[in-house]
């Protein structure tokens, strides 16, 4: 890499902030301004400054997206659904961008209808996004959103099928869905608060009438909550879901009677969870009532929904968590987690005997799909693994019979599924406890401490991350990296209580876990901290900044996208979108043990005079979830501090949001400068 280019140095203005008799002094705090001409000058200086470090690497980036690009089914469509009479396919054309949504009627045989064709919505667009797409009951109406900027704030149209036109109504500001009454007139939506873009309002839609008219029909209030609004399978009842992290509560209303009041299901109870699904004259509930750690479901009649009328059908199980159900007429299907991995158990309603969808591999990741029929004896799910292609399978719940309807195709014709191995390992973290770690390599690396490594981690919020298929991953794998997945605390992988353990004020289980999983991969020789990377995003973000305060010395390179680091002063702030909603998942620094807590792995506030591994930073200038000051702030208080010569690199998105660029191929030009970052520094050029 070039040694002699200066990096931008951002000023020092401090500000002195002060919470609890404690003095933080941020010397970065005016990046915070996304209008100041300065802020811009600076964000555009480091990208100036990272195009010109990286510059003998464009080529092989270009490369590289040429190569991965060149492994995608670029003339693509999904497997076709049958819902209300009409085969809905999501296909993509060659060359281009975006989706296009369209349905036959009928017969897959009949002629195609173009419902939506996404690379016309974001001609002359930088960044776009179709929110929620809802047809009417009589299927002459689309209700969709779109976004052009990247926060997820949605304007709502709707769209006549029979004739193409769009219809006058306009509504903005909303959180991209609309559901439709029976009626096939009345829209229910919700609205966002404009500083926090917290979901807060539902309101009541009619067909060709002015949104100025429309009708609030729920505020929440509590800025801990977001509003949702969906429909059931059933299509008997609209329901209105206000939830935090660890409460919730159901409102429902027939969707024949739009006009109607909506009513409690059950009154929030902090600590409360529950979720809901209507069938036949019932309501089938998955909860943690009577501290059911790992949910468990109950049933109860569809006139008396409060929680002691609730009766068990699948008791609570303590190495079994219960994460959802699908109801079809004859059958239940749960998708349950046992032992770090997906499980689809089938229950049919008859009382004969129950039994699991079996899945040979020790580490994949098996899920229940689009399955919007009712009446119907197929079940539709996904699987895939490390080495083993996306498919979507039919089963036949009755017969047992499973059909692939259609297997991710890997262009190219180098993919041989059997040149790549996956494992599953376990690392014992410093309290003992047995982390697992899902990993594939190719075939014939040795292990002797010499082979490149990412690892990859998210630990946060219970999303668990499972062992998926990547075909972009194989440029990695074919130049001889390992690549493996911690599924360390405060993800769900193990059951609830792996989340409770990786939150709150034990959080520093996240951190000290991926550490562990790190000296883990060192020790067992697949790699050595020379050869050790590192990756997270977002929450995974903060994991990264985290680990390099603490274990620096294990790793030669991190790449942190948008992440999340100045943890303290983002919580203290209730005006930034999702603070509030995240007191469960942090904690609320107004009181002091949590403040402390945070301010002692906050990685902006933790910054020291020690050697960095070489970071590659990323972030959006319109990210709504993590702030692009938070990074910003981050890279300018790591330059002035760090002890090495190692890079530094901040990349702004000018352009993008919280998920990055849109686009199927737009997104992988950022992938490709990610695996360039990690290729040089492993002196691999092509």
């Amino acid at each position: 890499m070039p040694e002699n280019i200066a990096p931008p140095i951002a000023k020092i203005v401090p500000k002195t902030l002060e919470k609890h008799g404690d003095v933080r002094v941020d010397n970065y705090y005016w990046l915070n301004d996304r209008e100041n001409p300065e802020v811009i000058d600076y964000l555009n200086k480091e990208n100036e400054y990272y195009n010109k470090m990286t510059a003998h690497t464009k080529k092989f980036q270009k490369d590289l997206y040429e190569e991965m690009k060149g492994r995608i089914k670029e003339d693509d469509q999904s497997v076709p659904y049958l819902y209300n009479g009409y085969y809905y396919i999501t296909r993509f054309e060659t060359g281009k961008d975006y989706p296009i949504y369209a349905r036959k009627k009928g017969s897959l045989s009949a002629d195609e209808e173009i419902l939506f064709d996404c690379n016309e919505l974001a001609k002359g667009k930088s960044f776009f996004q179709l929110g929620g797409m809802s047809i009417s009951p009589d299927n002459k109406f689309a209700v969709y959103s779109t976004d052009f900027v990247g926060r997820r704030i949605y304007t709502l149209q709707i769209k006549n099928l029979e004739t193409g036109e769009i219809l006058k109504d306009k509504i903005t500001n909303v959180d991209g869905r609309g559901v439709w009454a029976n009626d096939n007139k009345t829209i229910f939506y919700t609205t966002q608060d404009k500083v926090t873009l917290r979901s807060d309002k539902v309101y009541r839609h009619k067909l060709g009438t002015d949104a100025k008219s429309d009708v609030l029909i729920y505020n929440e209030k509590d800025d801990t909550f977001n509003v949702s609004i969906s429909k059931e399978k059933s299509k008997k009842y609209i329901v209105i879901e206000s939830g935090s992290t660890l409460t919730s509560e159901f409102r429902t209303l027939l969707a024949d009677t739009p006009d109607g009041e909506f009513k409690i299901f059950q009154p929030r109870v902090r600590g409360l969870e529950y979720t809901i699904s209507h069938f036949g004259d019932s309501f089938y509930v998955v909860t943690n009532k009577d501290d059911a750690t790992n949910f468990k479901l109950m049933k109860t009649p569809e006139n008396a929904t409060t929680k002691e009328n609730w009766k068990d059908v699948i008791t609570h199980r303590k190495d079994v968590l219960l994460e959802d159900i699908d109801i079809f007429k004859d059958y239940l299907v749960v998708s349950e987690r046992s032992n770090g991995l997906n499980k689809i158990r089938i229950m049919p309603w008859s009382g004969e005997e129950e039994y699991y969808l079996p899945f040979e591999s020790e580490t994949y990741t098996a899920y229940t799909a689009t399955n919007v029929d009712f009446d119907t004896d197929i079940l539709r799910y996904g699987y895939q693994s490390l080495n083993t292609p996306s498919s979507t399978v039919d089963f036949n719940m009755k017969t047992k019979e499973k059909k692939v309807m259609k297997e991710q195709q890997v262009l190219g014709g180098k993919f041989k599924k059997e040149n790549y191995l996956e494992e599953r390992i376990w690392a014992t973290a410093t309290d003992g406890t047995q982390i697992p770690i899902s990993i594939i390599y190719k075939k014939g690396i040795k292990r002797d401490g010499k082979n490149p490594l990412l690892l990859y981690a998210y630990g946060s919020y219970g999303a668990s991350m499972d062992a998926y298929f990547s075909s972009t991953r194989l440029s990695l794998l074919d130049r001889g990296f390992v690549y493996a997945i911690a599924h360390i605390r405060g993800g769900e992988d193990l059951g609830r209580q792996w989340y409770e353990n990786g939150k709150l004020l034990k959080k520093i289980n996240t951190f000290t876990d991926f550490i562990d999983c790190s000296k883990f991969v060192i020790a067992q020789k697949y790699t050595s901290p020379e050869h050790l990377y590192a990756e997270g995003g977002s929450a995974g973000g903060l994991l990264m900044g985290s680990i390099v305060n603490m274990a620096p010395e294990l790793y030669n390179g991190v790449i942190a996208q948008v992440p999340f680091v100045d943890v303290v002063t983002t919580m203290l702030d209730d005006s930034i979108p999702l603070t509030t909603g995240e007191y469960d998942e942090w904690g609320n620094p107004n009181e002091k043990q949590y403040y402390d807590y945070m301010k002692s792995y906050s990685p902006y506030d933790n910054v020291k005079a020690q050697a960095y591994p070489n970071m590659y930073v990323s972030t959006g200038l319109h990210d709504s979830q993590v702030q692009y000051w938070e990074p910003a702030k981050w890279v300018a208080k790591l330059r002035a501090t760090k002890t090495d010569k190692n890079v530094l690199f901040l990349d702004t998105n000018m352009d993008a949001g919280h998920g990055g660029a849109s686009g199927r191929f737009e997104a992988l030009k950022e992938l490709a400068k990610e695996f360039t970052f990690l290729l040089d520094l492993e002196g691999i050029e092509k």
